[in-house]
């Protein structure tokens, strides 16, 4: 007769443990399948994307529920289990996601602080363009309206809040005469802005650097005879008028000279902004003539001395600095050559014979 074998805990303890271990791998396994497939994309198919806003102080469950409700994840749960192991962050802003997005791909984004409120567009604006070509640039890269972009360019709320807010804009930009209240008041650069920028955010951010660039000189504007609305405004002709940039402050103290013997500064590119041409066609004599506050080639009852009524496009540093430190001379004329190098005459008798010897030479200027 066999002996019944004996019964040992060590044995029961293995099988215990064995089983367990099984067990615990069916179950991990079984949870990871689970897992996949609660992670999964919602819609995989459906690739399009809608805003969704994390608020601040929002917690991780709040935001669980919240991309429940939008139908942007399967489980709110796995979505916290997925950023508990994985030790994850999640960043208030508003954010493009998709159903199409697995929920590794969401909280990636949600961790990434990537959102509409910090993604960044570049825009330049370009020195000697007037003012409605920035409002169309502002339209182009942002998507504003561009009417709405000139709406608030005139709109007298905004402009009387704008000189409380800055030393530099006074109630001159309120004259009526004026064709755009804040020409030459945004200076033309390249800039990085938040793509959900608003209209005034865009402004004044340009306003900002002018209000920099300016302060650099703000001893010499406190100490000048001229206001920062004329010193803008010259700078704006030197700007148009000076083609060199080396030569701005030359042009510049050529027309000081003329203000300051009382004659008519005669800059053509005044006429073009009073009469609202481009410089791809001539001027008439029809527009010489015109009787404008902008025009300072009108002729007889319409002429006038000293700066026209403000600036006729945006103006860069070098202008400005010519405009706020002119080169002192006694010239009263100049004239580029088409190789942009300026002339500058004491007479008119010999401005003209310049002009000539630049048309014999080859080098006379033409549109």
């Amino acid at each position: 007769m066999m002996d019944k074998p004996k019964f040992r805990i060590e044995d029961f303890i293995q099988k215990t443990i064995l089983i367990a271990f099984v067990f615990s791998i069916i179950g991990l396994i079984s949870f990871a399948g689970v897992s996949v497939l609660y992670l999964a994309p919602v819609e995989p198919e459906n690739e399009a994307y809608m805003e969704f806003v994390v608020k601040e102080g929002w917690a991780k469950n709040t935001v669980a529920e919240e991309l429940a409700k939008a139908g942007l994840i399967k489980s709110p749960f796995f979505f916290k289990f997925y950023i508990k192991v994985n030790d994850r962050q999640l960043y208030a802003g508003t954010y493009q996601l998709s159903k199409s997005m697995s929920t590794e791909e969401i909280i990636k984004v949600l961790n990434s602080s990537n959102s509409l409120e910090n993604e960044t567009l570049v825009i330049t604006f370009i020195e000697g363009k007037r003012l409605p070509s920035y409002a169309k640039k502002i339209s182009e890269v942002f998507g504003h309206d561009e009417a709405e972009v000139m709406a608030k360019l005139s709109d007298e709320t905004y402009l009387k809040g704008l000189i409380q807010q800055y030393w530099f804009i006074t109630d001159d930009i309120l004259n009526k005469d004026l064709y755009y209240p804040l020409e030459g008041y945004l200076f033309p650069d390249t800039y990085i802005i938040k793509k959900n920028a608003s209209i005034e955010d865009i402004l004044g951010k340009m306003l900002l650097t002018m209000d920099s660039k300016l302060k650099m000189y703000k001893t010499e504007i406190e100490l000048s005879k001229f206001s920062v609305h004329q010193l803008l405004t010259m700078a704006s002709i030197v700007e148009l008028e000076g083609i060199n940039p080396e030569d701005r402050a030359q042009v510049a103290g050529v027309f000081y000279n003329r203000i300051k013997d009382n004659w008519t500064l005669g800059s053509d590119v005044t006429t073009y902004y009073a009469v609202k041409k481009d410089f791809t066609v001539d001027l008439t004599k029809k527009d010489l003539a015109k009787c404008n506050p902008y025009n300072t080639r009108a002729e007889s009852s319409c002429a006038f001395t000293g700066l026209p009524v403000g600036p006729i496009c945006g103006a860069s540093l070098s202008a400005i600095t010519g405009a706020i430190e002119p080169a002192e001379h006694d010239y009263y004329y100049f004239v580029a050559d088409k190789n942009n190098k300026t002339w500058l005459s004491k007479t008119y008798a010999d401005h003209v014979k310049r002009i000539n010897q630049l048309k014999k030479d080859g080098l006379w200027f033409t549109y």
